[in-house]
């Protein structure tokens, strides 16, 4: 996963850009792999996720790495709305599939953008359903397919939309190896 984390922090840097004074939202950072991944690059990002126990290892972290550009933010974008500022970026990494309605979230994020700002979505590839079938109650997406992503953010109004499959990765499970791949899709509001 460390390993992983560092080519999607990577590949989100090449995309949006060296400008250090932008204004980052990691939504469903979970412990904040990419978030730190990107510290360094960055003035402040913001790492939201609606589960206290990742936002507890964030701020963990934060203080072994004396790390204080990160603001951990707890809260559930797909029950309730954050209205404290605007965002220059927004990324999300593995995190929409886990979300029923895909379309209500990227509104949402469109909502948290500011002109002209962009949205860097980082998700499965469409898959059959291996690489979650170990979790019970799952309710979410096998992954998406780069025309659905697309579609989901014209939708919503962002424009300047591309996709690229750009990691390829093995999970293991059960003593069972699934292969992956990743792909990330970026659009402008």
């Amino acid at each position: 996963m460390i390993k992983r984390s560092m080519v999607i922090a990577d590949k989100i840097s090449e995309l949006i850009g060296t400008q250090k004074q932008i204004s980052i939202l990691d939504y469903g950072c979970a412990t904040g792999l990419i978030g730190f991944e990107l510290s360094d690059k960055y003035q402040k990002l913001i790492l939201m996720d609606s589960e206290k126990e990742m936002l507890d290892v964030v701020k963990e972290k934060m203080e072994a790495f004396q790390v204080n550009n990160i603001i951990p933010i707890l809260k559930d974008l797909t029950k309730e709305n954050y209205n404290e500022e605007k965002f220059d970026v927004i990324y999300t990494s593995m995190a929409l599939h886990h979300i029923v309605d895909t379309e209500n979230m990227i509104q949402k994020f469109y909502d948290l953008l500011k002109e002209n700002g962009i949205l860097c979505v980082v998700e499965l590839d469409k898959e059959d359903g291996s690489f979650r079938a170990n979790e019970e109650n799952f309710e979410g997406h096998n992954g998406f397919e780069h025309q659905v992503m697309q579609d989901l953010l014209k939708n919503v109004g962002f424009s300047e939309i591309k996709s690229e499959t750009f990691f390829c990765g093995e999970k293991k499970a059960k003593e069972k190896v699934i292969p992956y791949s990743l792909f990330y899709t970026i659009g402008r509001k």
